[in-house]
Order: structure tokens, then C-alpha cells, then sequence
């Protein structure tokens, strides 16, 4: 399974996923790439910025709800 596979497996389930995510699951160190794929492929992902504990501005994706399996 690539890693474009296991992030739209993951969106599917509901999941929202950062930077850090995709690298401590995935193993994917480009996220905004793997997303770039997936986009061009059709998928309807969404990006919305957010701030971490540590105040730090990341993007994170997700599927809309209408896109849930």
C-alpha cells in the first residue's frame, strides 16, 4: 500500500491528519505532495490551518462529512 493509499484510507475513516501525523504513521516526511496526488486524482480534500499546543500554524486535512465511508 503507498503512502497516498494509507492517507486516503485514513481521511475516509474520519481522520484529520498533520505533518506530524503523516510522518509518525505513514512514515511520509511530504504531505502537502501526497495530498497534491490524491487531489489530482479527484478527492475532494480540505485543508484548514490550525494552532498547536505549542503555537505553532499547521495544516491540517480532511475529507467532508459527505465523503465519509
Amino acid at each position: 500500500m503507498t503512502q497516498s493509499d494509507m492517507i486516503l484510507k485514513a481521511l475516509k475513516q474520519g481522520d484529520r491528519i498533520t505533518s506530524l501525523d503523516a510522518l509518525t504513521r505513514f512514515r511520509c516526511m511530504r504531505l502537502a505532495s501526497r495530498i497534491s496526488d490524491l487531489k489530482k486524482q479527484g478527492v475532494d480534500i480540505r485543508k484548514k490551518m490550525i494552532t498547536t499546543a505549542t503555537q505553532k500554524n499547521v495544516a491540517q486535512y480532511y475529507l467532508p462529512q459527505t465523503e465519509l465511508f
